[in-house]
């Protein structure tokens, strides 16, 4: 399946309204609401339109800011980056590499040597938990 060439139909039958909006409108859940703002289990963060894995747990960190915030995507590939100059500002955009699908933005004030914040909306993201050894 190549999610980059599904229709808005079969996205609509895929996802939720509300992730519909977010994924596929570059809509924004409400800060403090999403599943994993305050998450904090072991394992791998990925894309509700694809399933492809975008964040893992230990790159996650609590940022203050109301959504799921992490240090470095799972892979360079992971993700794109894009200008996003809606609402009157200028920011970065996030969007799953695999199926385009908008996650949130990145900013240059996290911690870290690379000194990013990923914030990314929970209804974008899907969480496989690390299996016990």
């Amino acid at each position: 399946m190549d999610a980059k060439k599904l229709s808005d139909a079969e996205w609509r039958n895929r996802l939720t309204p509300e992730q519909y909006h977010v994924l596929r409108e570059a809509g924004t859940e409400r800060a403090f609401t999403g599943k994993y703002n305050d998450h904090k289990a072991k394992g791998s963060y990925k894309c509700t339109g694809c399933g492809e894995t975008l964040f893992e747990s230990d790159a996650k960190f609590d940022s203050g800011c109301g959504w799921p915030s992490f240090t470095v995507p799972a892979s360079g590939e992971a993700v794109e980056e894009r200008t996003d100059t809606s609402h009157g500002m200028i920011r970065t955009e996030v969007l799953c590499s695999t199926c385009n699908g908008h996650l949130g933005h990145v900013f240059p004030d996290g911690p870290g040597p690379e000194g990013l914040r990923y914030c990314m909306n929970s209804l974008a993201l899907d969480f496989d938990a690390e299996k016990e050894k």
